[in-house]
């Protein structure tokens, strides 16, 4: 990935933080996005930016190209998580949130991103699904629906731009091993949740020139659970 372009989306959570240190690693220079402020690394550099805005991610994608010259990759980490059954619910504002985050920040990136990436001749995109998806559970409806989205949209755009030197993959990793989520699941066995740094190595794996041959894959990263 050396002296390519990407741009990381959710840049300040945890699975954000594990991609830019992972793609860096690897040579790239790097666009933190975030709806909160942060400090990006040397080298690097952060926008703040309301991806639910298709305006406002236009706007931070070609400041990000005129800054850098150009964009390679874009790693739509950005998402959430929320737990509630329909029944215990006193509307639907849940299911508009989560697609918001999770739905509405994949397209929004992508299509900001999309006609840098067209210019780059082997741009990449890669976006986070969920296991969580693949089958329903209780509580888990607005969760799993919106992940399933992101991963429907992963195969549509992937055909779309399949002969246009566009490659678009997702991972779907199970329960990440977060302080947040240990904070919510003290009893768990933590040492089965997969690692954040160990998703990040397949986004870059994905990111990189070598899985140019790598589109509409959805790949599961579920640690030992």
């Amino acid at each position: 990935m050396q002296a390519k372009v990407v741009a990381v989306t959710g840049a300040f959570g945890q699975l954000g933080r594990a991609v830019v240190e992972e793609v860096r690693a690897q040579g790239a220079r790097v666009a933190l996005l975030d709806v909160s402020g942060g400090q990006a690394p040397e080298g690097s550099r952060a926008w703040r930016v309301d991806l639910t805005s298709l305006a406002d991610a236009t706007r931070t994608f070609d400041e990000i190209a005129e800054h850098f010259g150009r964009l390679d990759a874009l790693a739509n980490v950005a998402g959430g998580f929320r737990w509630q059954t329909l029944e215990a619910s006193s509307d639907l504002s849940e299911w508009d949130l989560l697609h918001a985050m999770n739905v509405r920040t994949c397209v929004t990136a992508s299509k900001a991103a999309l006609p840098h990436l067209l210019r780059s001749g082997a741009g990449r995109i890669v976006s986070v699904g969920a296991m969580g998806a693949v089958k329903g559970a209780s509580g888990m409806g607005a969760y799993a629906a919106s992940k399933a989205g992101v991963m429907r949209f992963t195969e549509a755009l992937a055909d779309e731009l399949k002969l246009k030197g566009v490659t678009v993959n997702a991972v779907l990793p199970s329960i990440i091993d977060t302080p947040a989520n240990r904070a919510e699941m003290p009893q768990a066995k933590h040492d089965r949740w997969v690692p954040p740094r160990d998703i990040a190595r397949v986004i870059a794996f994905l990111l990189s020139d070598a899985a140019a041959s790598v589109t509409g894959a959805l790949i599961p990263v579920t640690g030992k659970t």
